[in-house]
């Protein structure tokens, strides 16, 4: 079964000359795969809530049903975080941007955007306290204050961490994106 959300698109990955490669560029897209530490935080999910199943299947087989009904929705809080957390990242389409997070997803029109660009900086190293020097790719709103603008993306983060070349093509995307649609 494909998973749409796992994987950028394959024209993507064809067109290394063309920033905006898509057909229908209505349709929200992210523009980068999501990196190892993100697939194999949610693969290791999703095999404990393969335990977590098994067990419930036990439990139900041998004794209390809503015993085994508790740990069946415990397993599927499991496989709702994981797939949640594969869908995480940084979205575009015509309409705007938009960064999904675990619990809230912003989303900012074209309109609004003023300034789309990377930065070096101080980020957070896989969303921890802990801050190391990196780039973040940082989206400027009109009317609004640069002080305390939230990253869209960093080097150091699940996606990017320790693929600097990953994170300059998403990045380069990114504003290839908000150029083209903040003059239309």
């Amino acid at each position: 079964m494909p998973l749409p959300f796992l994987t950028a698109d394959r024209a993507f990955d064809a067109a290394e000359d063309v920033a905006l490669p898509y057909d229908d560029r209505d349709q929200w897209r992210r523009p980068y795969r999501p990196g190892p530490w993100r697939v194999g935080t949610a693969a290791l999910m999703l095999l404990l809530a393969s335990f977590v199943l098994f067990a419930a299947v036990i439990i139900g087989a041998t004794g209390s049903l809503s015993s085994a009904a508790t740990v069946f929705g415990v397993a599927l809080v499991v496989i709702v975080c994981a797939l949640r957390l594969l869908r995480m990242g940084v979205w575009v389409s015509a309409h705007g941007v938009r960064q999904v997070g675990f619990f809230a997803t912003r989303t900012v029109a074209w309109q609004q955007v003023a300034d789309v660009r990377t930065v070096q900086q101080p980020v957070r190293w896989l969303g921890l306290p802990r801050t190391v020097q990196g780039q973040a790719l940082l989206l400027h709103r009109q009317g609004r204050s640069t002080a305390a603008v939230p990253a869209l993306m960093t080097t150091h983060n699940a996606d990017f961490l320790a693929r600097p070349e990953a994170f300059d093509r998403a990045a380069d995307t990114v504003e290839a994106w908000a150029d083209e649609y903040r003059r239309g």
